[in-house]
């Protein structure tokens, strides 16, 4: 128990240095970008006026209203001390709007598209995988091949084929958007028929580019593990085949599941792709919006949720490794 404790407080400090160095960054970065957002608000609201004064005046006033006229030090601890106390400040691109209500209105976009389908394509992958290890034949002549050339095509360039294919040509799924333009949003059950029918490409677009690399590693860590010398002793001692497969297929989970952990975990980052092309309104298209109009509250907000999930999910992972993997209870011990 002691051990434990030593292992998993040396990883929690170590996650928490590199959180407070992300949260740094994620403030610096996007202040460092050229040009100057608040120009663009003032240009907007002072549009039509004559008076060259009146102008630079509301010019002033958005810079003091942002706080932009303070030094980088001092913006950096109000910013602080505001997230914490849950505010992350006021969108410079959709003004008046605030940070947290632009973020509450496209979290749950990005959560309910990326993560089933991730999962999905993760035990699909996986499952096909370990089948084309073990069975062989077919599995492993014909259909591996076709997944090795699914993996070989980028995201954006399936989801750019199932636009074309079922969206354009085929006319059997809508092309862009989280729901019919015409419709508002509402506990209908139009509204989630046209939510469930937006869905279909952006998911399954999704699914196609995870299967790919998850059936592809699966199927090396099987074979690699089917081949280990522990597997011939067992099999040389008499242990069933029922048994030894199951210990097998376990360890050559190990690294699949470090790979779930971090596409969960950065699903935010994944969903940039998919939300851009199919102008579905999650948070990664939030996110490129951001980027375009120089938007630091929107975009820290944003770099700010990627590193915690990604943080959280690594943590994590480190714990169920620490619970299931022999190895490391066996360091603990010594």
């Amino acid at each position: 128990m002691k051990g434990y404790k030593k292992y998993y407080g040396r990883k929690i400090m170590w996650y928490l240095i590199t959180l407070v160095v992300a949260v740094v960054l994620n403030f610096m970065l996007p202040r460092l970008m050229p040009g100057d957002p608040v120009a663009a608000i003032a240009a907007q609201v002072s549009q039509g006026m004559t008076d060259r004064n009146a102008a630079q005046q509301i010019y002033a006033d958005y810079v003091e209203r942002f706080g932009l006229d303070k030094s980088m030090p001092e913006q950096f601890f109000i910013w602080l001390g505001n997230v914490f106390h849950g505010d992350l400040g006021v969108s410079f691109s959709m003004y008046p709007r605030k940070v947290t209500d632009v973020l509450a209105s496209s979290v749950a976009w990005t959560v309910c598209l990326q993560f089933p389908a991730i999962i999905v394509g993760w035990l699909i992958g996986n499952f096909l995988g370990a089948i084309a290890a073990y069975r062989k034949g077919i599995m492993d002549k014909g259909v591996m091949p076709a997944f090795m050339f699914i993996s070989s095509i980028p995201a954006f360039g399936i989801a750019t084929i199932l636009l074309f294919v079922f969206g354009i040509k085929m006319g059997i799924a809508p092309t862009s958007g989280g729901y019919g333009f015409d419709l508002i949003p509402s506990a209908s059950l139009a509204f989630f028929k046209s939510i469930l029918t937006h869905y279909q490409l952006p998911f399954w677009s999704i699914v196609l580019a995870t299967i790919g690399g998850q059936a592809i590693g699966m199927r090396s860590m099987s074979i690699y593990e089917l081949n280990a010398d522990y597997v011939k002793y067992s099999r040389f001692l008499g242990i069933k085949n029922r048994k030894i497969i199951r210990y097998v297929f376990r360890n050559a989970m190990l690294p699949q599941v470090t790979g779930l952990a971090l596409s969960i975990g950065t699903m935010v980052g994944g969903a940039l792709v998919a939300e851009i092309i199919f102008s579905y309104p999650g948070l990664g298209y939030t996110l490129i919006n951001a980027i375009k109009g120089q938007d630091y509250p929107l975009i820290s907000a944003c770099t700010l949720i990627i590193t915690l999930m990604v943080l959280v999910a690594n943590l994590l992972l480190e714990i169920v490794y620490g619970l299931i993997d022999p190895r490391i209870k066996t360091a603990q011990q010594d």
